[in-house]
């Protein structure tokens, strides 16, 4: 992008926060968009072996006076004989009428991973993979757009992610798979093995950040001859995604280009007998026919490009 030129409008939908890694906590931080009923914040991180409580609120607005209204609040406790969480609405400097959940699936000296999903009325919340409990907003969702996470806890990564659009409410909680694999970063050009082939149901996701002066952008699905049936590839020259397949076929796919620099992104592609669909930024943008034995063919997912890797699953 040369300079002095402007991003092309994009829907708020379409829109993702990158990650954060390793913040100093307390930590307090805006939400890009506000909060809205298909949001996911993912928190990855450690319990501490002397902690005894934390907190992770959603906020309206940041200020320190007056403090601002909290739509919920997790507090999870570890001091007392029987360690639970605390949820609750702070609304006009005075709390509302808290909840208590007990067999907290926490535990002091332990990793967690905690997803947040934000519906049109209540918040879900899963620990471990685990749905642990769900709270009914007492403010509007719409007012939130702060993120403040204080207390005894070792942060390793924050993501702001959009729910899985292949899923019709079978599964609660799908693309919360976390950042950190080995490191923040992953090597580009990627390899990443696909022992048992491709399946239906099957969902790849990957998770980047577009470089300063980005270059191409491939994400290729190998069989053994190292043949690809099909990649996905952005053009950087004339701002278009596309299917393109070995015989040189290309099939430009209608969406707002997600990829300038600096620009956070999630690629999510499921596997269906005969064809890929894509999503973006949690958006479905349509499909590509592919033979389903050649689906079953493939070996390996190729990653390549102007991009930071954060995540890589299938």
């Amino acid at each position: 992008m040369s300079p002095g030129e402007k991003l092309d409008p994009i829907p708020d939908s379409f829109i993702l926060q990158p990650p954060v890694f390793h913040p100093v906590v307390p930590y307090v931080t805006t939400i890009f968009g506000g909060l809205h009923a298909g949001k996911m914040v993912m928190l990855q991180g450690v319990v501490p072996l002397d902690a005894h409580r934390f907190q992770v609120d959603f906020q309206c607005g940041c200020s320190l006076c007056p403090r601002p209204d909290i739509a919920f609040h997790f507090n999870p406790r570890f001091h007392t004989t029987k360690p639970h969480v605390i949820c609750n609405t702070l609304h006009g400097g005075r709390w509302q009428r808290e909840a208590r959940w007990p067999h907290l699936a926490l535990q002091k000296g332990s990793s967690f991973l905690i997803l947040f999903l934000f519906g049109n009325e209540e918040v879900k919340v899963s620990v471990n993979g685990q749905h642990f409990l769900h709270f009914r907003y007492q403010l509007p969702l719409s007012h939130v757009d702060t993120l403040g996470i204080f207390g005894d806890i070792l942060v390793e990564a924050v993501g702001f992610l959009n729910i899985n659009p292949f899923v019709e409410g079978s599964r609660e909680y799908p693309a919360g798979h976390p950042f950190l694999l080995m490191s923040p970063r992953l090597e580009v050009p990627c390899s990443h093995a696909l022992p048992q082939g491709l399946w239906p149901g099957q969902v790849i996701i990957v998770r980047a950040l577009v470089l300063q002066e980005p270059k191409h952008f491939t994400l290729s699905l190998r069989d053994q001859a190292s043949r690809a049936p099909v990649s996905l590839r952005a053009s950087f020259t004339d701002r278009t995604l596309a299917w393109i397949s070995p015989w040189g076929q290309k099939k430009l796919i209608s969406a707002p280009f997600l990829f300038y620099p600096q620009r956070f992104f999630e690629v999510l592609l499921l596997c269906q007998e005969g064809g890929l669909k894509l999503a973006l930024n949690g958006q479905g943008l349509g499909a590509t026919s592919v033979n389903q034995q050649a689906l079953e063919q493939l070996r390996e997912l190729r990653i390549s490009g102007s991009v930071q890797l954060y995540c890589v699953h299938s």
